[in-house]
């Protein structure tokens, strides 16, 4: 899959004002706030469709929540430099603020009860058989809207990690907490173009995305990534 996904240098350039970036937070909220809303609404019946595969294929509820990575909203002193108790205090709560993430259950109740925290494969046995249709389609996330709605996530943004994961990224790379610096999204630049973490590798090579987002997401720049996630949703390539 090759999808080319470039914000506009003259767009980019009129931006980087302050009052061109408080522009664009607000109007990233709106649309947040006003997609979310109606996707949740329009998406009602397919949602009962879902809810009602999710629970005739496997025992279990049909939501599944878990424990993610946020947003950072404290601020560093001036200079970029911190205290070491702020460094502790950011290392204690996984350098974001943690919130409880909403997905359609796509593996077994209690997966993880014999290994713990671990990354999905390719072929996992604990993904159920409707969970390889939605994550293909990644209809499982649809419930993520909810969170966009409370504001613990965006549209558009890097994924959010589990605490756990990112405690021990953030020591094999070192700037993977970076990615804490905005709102996590549903979809992002690194879902676009790449497929599921399975190793430090992967995450490593996704986080180079992710921090090209960081450094250059425009609004403009978040149509077309939402664009590419049609085209990824239509084409069914969500998981591998």
């Amino acid at each position: 899959m090759s999808i080319v996904i470039l914000p506009s240098a003259r767009w980019a350039a009129g931006q980087d004002s302050e009052d061109g970036r408080a522009f664009e937070r607000v109007f990233k909220r709106s649309l947040d706030l006003t997609a979310s809303t109606l996707g949740l609404l329009l998406l009602l019946p397919v949602c009962s469709v879902i809810a009602a595969a999710v629970f005739l294929d496997s025992p279990g509820p049909v939501l599944y929540s878990q424990v993610r990575v946020g947003i950072n909203r404290r601020g560093g002193r001036r200079n970029g430099n911190e205290s070491e108790a702020a460094t502790e205090r950011r290392k204690a709560d996984a350098y974001g603020r943690p919130f409880k993430i909403y997905k359609f259950r796509s593996m077994v109740t209690d997966a993880e009860r014999a290994t713990g925290p671990v990354w999905a494969s390719a072929q996992d046995s604990r993904v159920t058989r409707v969970g390889k249709f939605l994550r293909r389609a990644r209809l499982d996330e649809i419930p993520q809207l909810w969170n966009v709605m409370l504001g613990d996530m965006s549209l558009v943004g890097p994924r959010p990690e589990r605490p756990t994961f990112v405690q021990s990224l953030s020591v094999s790379i070192p700037d993977y907490p970076k990615r804490c610096s905005a709102l996590p999204g549903i979809t992002g630049l690194a879902q676009v173009k790449s497929c599921y973490d399975t190793s430090v590798d992967s995450v490593n090579r996704k986080l180079q995305y992710d921090l090209y987002y960081l450094k250059n997401g425009r609004i403009l720049l978040d149509l077309k990534i939402m664009a590419a996630t049609v085209k990824v949703m239509a084409r069914g390539e969500g998981a591998h």
